[in-house]
């Protein structure tokens, strides 16, 4: 029972997060981070906890606009980067989403933190384009403009294929793969025009409804179309 009721805290924690990145990404606001400013206990805990989750989107609005983050938001950040780094037997998403983190700290707080060696992609090389498509959904916070590492040219590499897996999640109706999906194809050469992009993730955002991640992607893609800074 205590473990399902901390699992219900970490979801509404992250749900509120993804909400404020989005509210931010809409108007150019900080990103409020609720709980930690707490040293200790279990609401500093499960703040961290989204933030592990939630990852380099967390800070992906300031990225974008190239402003620095709220002090408190900045260090939780830290904090969640320094106190979680990935096992020797992480998932090599585990691994990436983490590299991310650190590179995003890098980009805005240089000084104080390298975003260190790249990780190996060869996992990628040659998968399917269902497999790779729901790693790059996995991905998306890797999906901003301007980023080059093996995971941006992988996908740079199969437009097509990521279209493909944009389409099948749209059928199987998992609009959180469907909106990662989307956001990567935002940043792609040679995507299909057939795809229908911007009409596709409107569709998107409406049948996932009051999920915040989803509305996180599409308005994550939005933003980087609207501002004209693709790669």
């Amino acid at each position: 029972m205590e473990q399902s009721g901390t699992s219900a805290l970490l979801q509404g924690a992250v749900q509120d997060l993804s909400s404020d990145v989005v509210s931010a990404l809409r108007g150019g606001d900080h990103v409020r981070v609720s709980g930690s400013e707490a040293d200790d206990g279990p609401r500093a805990s499960v703040a961290v906890a989204a933030v592990r989750v939630l990852g380099a989107d967390l800070l992906l609005p300031h990225v974008l606009s190239r402003t620095q983050p709220a002090p408190e938001s900045l260090t939780a950040f830290r904090q969640t980067v320094e106190t979680f780094p990935p096992r020797a037997d992480s998932a090599p998403a585990v691994v990436w989403s983490h590299w991310a983190m650190r590179r995003t700290l890098h980009r805005l707080d240089a000084p104080a933190t390298e975003d260190g060696a790249e990780p190996d992609a060869g996992w990628l090389d040659g998968v399917t384009w269902q497999l790779l498509t729901h790693q790059l959904a996995v991905l998306a916070p890797l999906a901003v403009p301007g980023e080059d590492c093996a995971v941006t040219r992988a996908a740079r590499a199969r437009p097509v294929d990521v279209a493909r897996g944009f389409v099948r999640a749209v059928r199987r109706r998992d609009w959180q793969q469907a909106a990662g999906a989307g956001r990567w194809l935002t940043l792609l050469d040679g995507v299909p025009e057939s795809l229908g992009l911007e009409a596709g993730l409107d569709f998107v955002e409406l049948m996932g409804g009051t999920d915040p991640r989803v509305a996180l992607q599409v308005e994550a893609a939005r933003a980087m179309r609207w501002a004209g800074a693709l790669v």
